[in-house]
């Protein structure tokens, strides 16, 4: 086989390369003459040596790895190895050799072993990189690289694996001072990012990669700002959201995308944790069709459940996550159901038949203007179809029942979210009378999935615009797809029963700035070639969203993006009157009779208001 011959090649180099450090560290101690007396020592000790350091180097692995790819964990290696090689020798020697072993030449032993086993594996990665991969003048792009830390040398590297294919650096963009005037991998820091106009200028860079992981959304932006107005490319190293989907490597660069521009630190999953819950158990994940019931799915595949049920009511959807599941994943269980949460009876059955563990509710009405002018649906699926799920896990004894809520439930003005509130009112009152725990998770707005603005600006901007934006100070939280369905999971591991877990959302971002922003990584100018257009806020919507209410508050959880709301008394009484008269009349509510039925239970939420919307 091809890797024997490449570890016998090796081994045959290295007995000439011990054989002559042997040598080499007598000559070198006797000053070029060995004494007689020390012949019989030098013998016992080269044959000591060849012999005992390669049972070494093969014990150390060194026969096993890619030196070409060799780097400071390598250099490490050959250390310990030879250290542990002469050692041994030099122990073996004093036993067997007729002379004393001069401790000098045991120094220059271990020296000079080091200098040729390092010299000769490193010569693989020398060869690699000027000779396998010539320099080829003026074919290749130029680059800057903006970063001169490990992400900007992952980024020169990347370009070198590609053989300079893809352009060549000729320098890097770093804001601190110290690197100033320095070189990283013969590569000159030419300024700070405020020089990035100058540079592209003076060196006819073609293309700017951002290569800045730990920098804020603030910071990228600035940048990308800067480098659009000069005209070349950009690219960015992937950093937390790629990563979470599993979709890239950390060496490859892509094009900038919106989700770069927010700048929040990668989330970390408690793997231990969350596979203990998950292992082996049949986990039910409902609305397993959409943005995050989908993504949910995708994640729970890396904790080896027992079976995976799918439950929606659009075939189509659940027919491509099922597919998908299936072909990437073909050791998982995979069940699918087609079925609506408000039918009661199914949902029981579905129960009975599968009998789950855990369940993810992502099912729901989201759409805020859609839901005020049919706000009767909204009732029906958000409050009675939760209502249905959460009785049935009960009945059947599920562990743990995670609901998806957002933060339009906080101080609702929308019928959308005044009935996600009514929800996790539902779990938490669960959650007080029964062995299963009920939980909440409440994040905002999710950059991706269905409906949300960033596809809705995308299809403006393919169209020519104008990008519509219904007021220039309405502000959102954003979380990427995989961001919000791992902390999801994660919120789940720490259920203790009756919980309303809060994500980080970091910062909140101005919908018109997002869409600024997207207008200049799609190439364009905003408000030039691409115009912005005002449209006025839609019923139901608010200026800002908010992830608490006044009353609740928060307190800490060991997981640092994650929180939990202070629970909010609930009269269970009115709640069920409300379930009632919903599975009652519901169907045959009118706008006035569902916002005076949200009001017995959110006293808040404003007669008035809410009528003004509905007569819009």
């Amino acid at each position: 086989m091809l890797w024997r011959k490449r570890t016998l090649m090796l081994m045959a180099i290295d007995v000439v390369l011990v054989n002559l450090a042997a040598f080499l560290s007598f000559y070198i101690r006797f000053e070029g003459s060995i004494p007689s007396e020390y012949t019989l020592t030098y013998y016992h000790s080269a044959w000591a040596a060849t012999l005992i350091y390669l049972a070494v180097f093969y014990v150390f692995g060194l026969y096993k790895r890619l030196w070409q790819y060799a780097s400071t964990g390598e250099l490490l290696l050959i250390v310990f190895a030879a250290t542990v090689g002469t050692a041994a020798t030099v122990t073996v020697v004093y036993f067997l050799a007729p002379m004393r072993f001069p401790h000098s030449v045991a120094a220059l032993l271990w020296f000079t072993t080091l200098f040729l086993i390092g010299a000769s594996r490193f010569a693989w990665r020398i060869i690699q990189e000027n000779v396998f991969t010539p320099h080829v003048p003026g074919s290749q792009r130029q680059v800057l690289v903006v970063g001169a830390g490990d992400a900007g040398v992952v980024a020169v590297r990347e370009l070198k694996n590609r053989n300079y294919h893809e352009g060549r650096p000729v320098g890097f963009i770093d804001d601190d001072l110290k690197k100033q005037h320095l070189q990283l991998m013969g590569i000159p820091v030419l300024g700070t990012h405020k020089d990035i106009a100058r540079v592209v200028k003076n060196h006819n860079i073609d293309e700017v990669v951002i290569a800045m992981p730990s920098a804020s959304g603030e910071v990228i932006r600035e940048i990308v700002q800067i480098t659009e107005k000069t005209g070349v490319d950009l690219k960015i190293l992937p950093g937390v959201y790629d990563l979470l989907s599993g979709k890239v490597d950390t060496k490859e660069i892509r094009e900038v995308q919106v989700e770069d521009l927010l700048g929040r630190e990668q989330v970390n999953v408690d793997l231990e944790q969350v596979a203990g819950y998950l292992a082996g158990e049949t986990v039910f994940v409902t609305g397993g069709g959409g943005s995050i019931g989908s993504e949910i799915c995708r994640q729970i595949t890396r904790f080896n459940p027992g079976k995976i049920v799918i439950l929606g009511h659009g075939e189509n959807s659940i027919f491509d996550i099922e597919q998908e599941l299936r072909t990437e994943h073909p050791g998982i269980e995979i069940a699918t159901e087609i079925v609506d949460i408000k039918d009661r009876e199914k949902i029981q059955l579905v129960f009975e038949r599968y009998r789950p563990g855990v369940i993810f509710h992502a099912a729901a009405h989201k759409h805020v203007p859609l839901m005020e002018k049919n706000p009767e649906e909204a009732l029906k699926n958000n409050i009675v179809g939760s209502f249905n799920l959460a009785e049935a896990a009960d009945k059947v004894g599920v562990k743990i029942f995670v609901l998806i809520s957002t933060d339009k439930a906080v101080n609702p003005t929308s019928v959308m979210g005044a009935t996600k509130r009514v929800t996790e009112m539902i779990i938490q009152t669960m959650d007080k009378r029964s062995k299963t725990k009920f939980v909440a998770v409440r994040f905002g707005n999710v950059l991706g999935s269905r409906g949300s603005v960033i596809p809705t600006f995308k299809k403006q901007i393919k169209k020519g615009g104008p990008v519509t934006v219904t007021h220039p100070e309405m502000v959102r939280f954003f979380m990427t797809i995989p961001e919000a369905s791992q902390l999801v999971i994660q919120a789940g591991a720490m259920a203790q029963g009756g919980e309303i877990f809060i994500l980080d959302m970091g910062k909140p971002v101005k919908i018109v700035d997002l869409a600024r922003d997207l207008i200049r990584l799609s190439g364009f100018e905003p408000d030039v070639d691409i115009p912005i257009k005002f449209t006025g806020m839609r019923p139901g919507e608010k200026l800002y969203e908010e992830l608490l209410t006044a009353e609740e508050g928060t307190s800490a959880t060991k997981h640092k993006r994650i929180f939990v709301a202070k629970p909010s008394p609930v009269e269970t009484a009115k709640l069920e009157e409300i379930i009632h008269t919903i599975r009652e009349q519901g169907t045959y509510l009118s706008k006035d009779e569902v916002v005076e039925l949200l009001q017995t239970v959110i006293p808040t939420f404003r007669k008035q208001t809410a009528k003004a919307v509905a007569n819009q």
